[in-house]
């Protein structure tokens, strides 16, 4: 794309489930562009308040551009106000994307964690064409953080839910899924994005098994450029940036606090 920066125009945007919200903008050229993984850039309002732009995962990319988010500050709330044909301003695509699962996999886990969901989408739409078997292990904090999850269901995706209280799916941790997943390392590819502490676990539990992965790392940021290097996060090969040497990390490589 010749530019990152554009004003875009919002298609819908719509509640999910209690808790999260889906926004949609007719975005054609930005569509093609983007990659499972990386993130738009988004100015939340109008005025210089919020005075930096919010990141979003996009959460799928076809006919428009979706993102998936939650209004829980001032920047997300003013989001949550746009109505069909208001316009935002965009920046993107950003970030370094997921990269595919090597030769010889059979089984790919997405594990993710509240508003981890939001990359998962866009990764099965791709790699539904290779045919893999594909499962959604999903943790939430409760039944009004748990939407149908119909566009994954309609990818082949296999999905479970675990809710803190138990008021959806099985109660615990995402981690009482985790006997869903093939132990195999040589056929098994994990991908996982939500809290630091459950990415740990979901790492812990890779690494016992010796599995292969990826995880798409969350942090407040300001450029989003690797400049600022606000976003900086620990790996077992020194502070990396999420915003340009992420968001997607191996996930043996990240340092989780």
């Amino acid at each position: 794309m010749d530019q990152i920066q554009n004003t875009y125009r919002v298609i819908s945007n719509e509640k999910l489930c209690p808790q999260f919200w889906r926004l949609s903008f007719e975005a054609p050229a930005l569509a093609r562009e983007i990659q499972p993984g990386q993130f738009v850039h988004i100015r939340a309002g109008e005025t210089l308040e919020p005075f930096f732009r919010r990141p979003f995962s996009v959460y799928r990319a076809q006919r428009y551009v979706e993102i998936v988010y939650e209004p829980i500050g001032l920047g997300t709330r003013l989001l949550a106000a746009k109505q069909k044909n208001d316009t935002i301003d965009v920046l993107g695509p950003l970030g370094t994307p997921f990269v595919l699962p090597p030769a010889g996999i059979k089984q790919v886990a997405m594990i993710a964690g509240g508003i981890g969901i939001a990359p998962m989408l866009i990764l099965s739409d791709i790699l539904k064409k290779k045919k893999y078997e594909m499962l959604l292990l999903y943790g939430g904090r409760t039944r009004g953080h748990v939407y149908p999850m119909k566009e994954f269901k309609d990818n082949g995706v296999k999905v479970y839910i675990a809710t803190d209280d138990g008021s959806a799916g099985v109660k615990g941790r995402v981690s009482v899924l985790f006997d869903k997943i093939s132990r195999d390392s040589s056929t098994t590819f994990i991908y996982t994005c939500g809290p630091s502490v459950m990415m740990k676990a979901v790492q812990d539990f890779a690494v016992k098994h010796q599995l292969k992965g990826q995880a798409a790392c969350e942090e407040v940021m300001a450029c989003a450029l690797g400049a600022c290097l606000g976003c900086s996060i620990q790996t077992k090969h020194g502070y990396k940036t999420v915003c340009y040497d992420g968001p997607a990390f191996d996930l043996e490589d990240v340092i989780f606090h």
